[in-house]
């Protein structure tokens, strides 16, 4: 009887062991399942922001210069006037769906200096970068502005490839060559859809600065990542708060100092008197421009925090149909073959890239659940 004990007690064991190990194994899939979850609504929430952001300031960006908007530098303002309506989110409580990596390990808070130096760097790229898309508006039909703006898919990756480590798989390449042709299509344009009053060389102006935004557009994303996985590590969604007003904070007050150092504050009372829409839909213009900007700003540093820039700048390539199909109606803006072509190789070109992503995710969810089946 005792040596019949002795045998069922390591059996016993044994399938007690094993059912512990079961359990625990059920319990990690159910964790990473959890976590994979929250993740895919964070990555949906900001790709929304981004898109509707984007197409709504572009549109209304346009109408502002459309109606009788002259001034670049207050164009400007308004892509960063609207970080106030940000400081709220400071006082909410923020469920754990909207905190990035919340399962990661806080880390030491970076020493004050070196934040300042991040937030007023990358403000005064944003400054540049807006003031340059502000003179791109202002003498560009918005469609080929925003077609001009699929290249900076392609500025992004050369800067994540040193900066970031990203790699440059057959796909990525594939989709960086179309976006890169769908823009260069633009250069050969016969110029038929130009905007009245504007001449060649302002036209040739606004091109060149549109392009020199957009390139710097792609390198300030990738240093934004750096920037997160470097120094501001275990970020939650209030680190990204942060981030987004110093450095949207730091551009306004930029941006303010040239509006008053050009003289352009001057024309503020005389352009609402003759704005074609009248003075209530300027003032409107400028405050849900406002808006618009700082929805996209978020929903792209919310993408770099969740992906990486390169898929930000992806997600942002999907819009390209929205604004020129709008352009049509509200601008009257021509859609000709050129610009069809090179909206149909931006949007090649994002299908090619997010196949990719695909096939990352699929290969890392291989990877994890070999790693929970063998422990």
């Amino acid at each position: 009887m005792a040596e019949t004990l002795q045998i069922q007690l390591p059996i016993v064991a044994e399938e007690a062991k094993e059912e512990n190990g079961a359990m625990n194994g059920y319990a990690s899939n159910q964790v990473l399942g959890y976590e994979k979850y929250k993740r895919w609504i964070c990555i949906i929430l900001s790709t929304i922001f981004l898109l509707c952001g984007q197409s709504v300031a572009l549109v209304l960006g346009r109408l502002y210069f459309d109606k009788g908007g002259k001034s670049k530098w207050l164009a400007t303002l308004v892509q960063f006037a609207g970080f106030p309506i940000l400081i709220p989110f400071y006082f909410i409580s923020w469920p754990k769906l909207l905190t990035a990596n919340s399962c990661g390990i806080a880390s030491k808070q970076p020493p004050a200096l070196k934040l300042g130096l991040v937030y007023v760097t990358f403000g005064l790229m944003m400054a540049g970068n807006g003031f340059l898309y502000s003179v791109g508006m202002q003498y560009l039909p918005v469609s080929t502005v925003t077609l001009i703006s699929a290249s900076q898919l392609a500025f992004n990756a050369f800067f994540s490839y040193f900066l970031n480590s990203q790699r440059l798989t057959p796909f990525i390449i594939n989709s960086l060559v179309l976006l890169t042709i769908s823009s260069v299509l633009l250069v050969f344009h016969d110029n038929s859809s130009r905007i009245v009053g504007v001449s060649q060389a302002e036209y040739a102006a606004g091109f060149i600065c549109t392009l020199f935004g957009t390139a710097g557009a792609g390198l300030l994303l990738a240093l934004q990542q750096l920037a997160l996985r470097k120094l501001l590590k275990g970020q939650t969604f209030k680190v990204v708060l942060d981030l987004v007003i110093g450095q949207t904070l730091t551009a306004a007050c930029v941006v303010l100092v040239g509006f008053f150092a050009s003289g352009e504050w001057k024309w503020f009372n005389g352009e609402m008197e003759e704005y074609g829409l009248g003075k209530v839909s300027y003032l409107m213009v400028l405050l849900w421009t406002a808006i618009c900007w700082m929805v996209l700003t978020i929903g792209a540093v919310g993408l770099v925090l969740q992906v990486s820039a390169l898929f930000c700048n992806a997600i942002s390539t999907l819009g390209l149909p929205i604004v020129p199909i709008v352009a049509v109606f509200v601008f009257n803006e021509k859609m000709d073959g050129i610009k069809v072509i090179s909206m149909v190789l931006a949007i090649w070109g994002f299908i090619s890239y997010v196949y990719q992503q695909y096939l990352d995710e699929y290969k890392s969810e291989i990877e994890k659940t070999s790693k929970i089946s063998e422990a």
